[in-house]
Order: structure tokens, then sequence, then C-alpha cells
């Protein structure tokens, strides 16, 4: 459902098979840049093909996306930050908040980068991997009788 989603991560240790990874200002100390993109919606009724915003509701709308952004990045820690971009939820509340201002559609966090990330800490990677420490998955039941038989060469025009 969510395939369009790239998601980057850095290699932090390496147990076994398994490698651990983390997200490259949360409340874990994190500096983090959002990218965020946004289109301006077409009014009801309205016969115009175009819909452009004025530059001083840009402005405005900028201002509320960026005061929105940083609430919810400096309220939380970086997991549930994470947790609040797949549903896509920063970006609902700025469709919401910005409708006053101008109509938007199709907001969305587009792009996150890590300025600056906090010392490595062995024992907080571990917290945030620990629980799924088992193989997720469902295993597919093969019939005996079916095991890799080789398929019998049939000869054409001999």
């Amino acid at each position: 459902d969510h395939a369009y989603r790239k998601i980057r991560l850095r290699a932090e240790d390496v147990q076994g098979k398994n490698v651990l990874t983390n997200f490259w200002k949360t409340t874990d100390n994190y500096t983090l840049r959002m990218f965020c993109i946004r289109f301006t919606k077409r009014r009801p009724n309205q016969v115009k093909r175009t819909c452009y915003a004025q530059s001083s509701q840009i402005r405005q709308i900028r201002r509320k996306m960026r005061e929105i952004m940083t609430a919810q990045a400096t309220s939380c820690d970086l997991k549930e930050l994470v947790q609040k971009f797949i549903p896509e939820t920063i970006g609902k509340e700025i469709e919401k908040a910005t409708s006053s201002i101008y109509p938007l559609q199709n907001v969305f966090i587009r792009q996150v980068k890590i300025l600056k990330a906090p010392k490595f800490d062995l024992g907080k990677l571990m917290e945030v991997h620990g629980d799924h420490s088992e193989d997720v998955g469902v295993k597919i039941e093969r019939p005996a009788d079916e095991t890799m038989a080789a398929p019998t060469p049939e000869l054409f025009g001999a």
C-alpha cells in the first residue's frame, strides 16, 4: 500500500545475520529537516481551470506549515515521528489548518533529512529493535509429493 515510499536506513550494528538499523530535533536529540509539498485545490463550482494562491496567502500557508511541522517534531521522539509519517497524519493536519487561508490538496511530507544525530548508543538501538526479535512472516506449507521433481524432457519432431 505504501510502496511509493523510500526509506533510507543507516546500519548501526550487526548481530549474526541481523543488521540493526537506525534513521538518519526530536526529543531524543535528532535534528531533522522536513520537506513538505502541497497543491492548491479548486474551489467548488469554480469555472477556471487553474487555481493560484496570492503571495500573501502562500506566506501564511508556509508559516502555518512550519509551525505544525516543528510542533509535531519537537513533541515526540524519532520512532513516534516515523509512525506519524506513514499514515500522513501531519499532512492531513496541515490541510485542515490551512483550509481557511486557501484550500489545499495532496499535502505530503516528501523528504526528511537528518542533519545531526546523537552519539551511537547500543542500548537505545536495542530498545528500538527489541520488540521484533522473532521472524515476521508466514511459512508456506508444501505438499511432500511435489518436492522439486525434475521435469520430464519432451521430444519434438524426432
